[in-house]
């Protein structure tokens, strides 16, 4: 089966889930004493055991051809949560020196979201060949990337190069100012990363920049962390 199938059968898989959750939702009527936030609760639970999986991992754990990265099934994940509710789990361990605040981190990332209706992912540097790198601590970036990537000292270890992570990031440490601050672009001061191309960026929008939505789901995020390297 080669890369491209399972993503595809992920995908269904996902689609599928979605559709049922609905279905269980519409039955699932809150009273007065049901909290609003139940529906969030379930539809998110449900499509993060999805996302637990194998989004994004295949090509970020490709090091040579997709052939190769067919015959080598993505590694069964068990996350651990840090204590500002980032939710990680690593599926390479990298090596050599952490990054820390103030040097430049090059990335490649799949950037997915628990609260879309037809299909899971939205952006993918990968799939772009263009990695995404920033100087840690410029302000220029999601609070969550970057603690997924030096740490917190604490409950969450920091990243080493080479190595692949998936982080399930809540809004507060993400894209909750954009939502309130009707405002999704860079140039506004909005943070990155944001999908630089059109189709990405729409639906990118309709979720993380839209006022009208009662609630913004969390994002999870496959990472490549590289050293001085943009690939390798």
């Amino acid at each position: 089966i080669t890369a491209k199938v399972m993503h595809y059968r992920l995908l269904v898989r996902v689609v599928l889930l979605l559709v049922l959750t609905e279905t269980v939702l519409c039955f699932h009527q809150p009273t007065a004493d049901t909290p609003t936030t139940n529906r969030r609760s379930i539809l998110e639970t449900s499509i993060v055991s999805v996302l637990s999986t194998t989004i994004g991992l295949v090509p970020l754990l490709s090091t040579s051809s997709p052939a190769n990265a067919a015959a080598s099934p993505p590694p069964s994940l068990e996350f651990s949560t840090s204590k500002s509710g980032i939710q990680w789990a690593d599926a390479k361990v990298g090596t050599g020196p952490e990054t820390k605040k103030g040097s430049t981190a090059t990335v490649d990332y799949v950037l997915s979201t628990t609260g879309a209706r037809y299909g899971a992912k939205i952006y993918s540097t990968k799939d772009k060949g263009v990695p995404y790198r920033w100087k840690l601590g410029d302000g220029s970036t999601i609070t969550g990337l970057e603690d997924s990537i030096v740490g917190d000292g604490d409950s969450l270890p920091p990243m080493r190069p080479g190595g692949i992570r998936r982080v399930i990031i809540p809004p507060k440490l993400a894209y909750i100012s954009l939502g309130k601050n009707n405002s999704c672009s860079s140039k506004d001061g909005a943070v990155n990363p944001i999908p630089p191309t059109f189709e990405e960026f729409q639906r990118f929008k309709n979720i993380y920049c839209n006022p009208e939505r009662a609630y913004q789901p969390d994002i999870v995020m496959d990472i490549k962390l590289y050293g001085k390297r943009t690939s390798d």
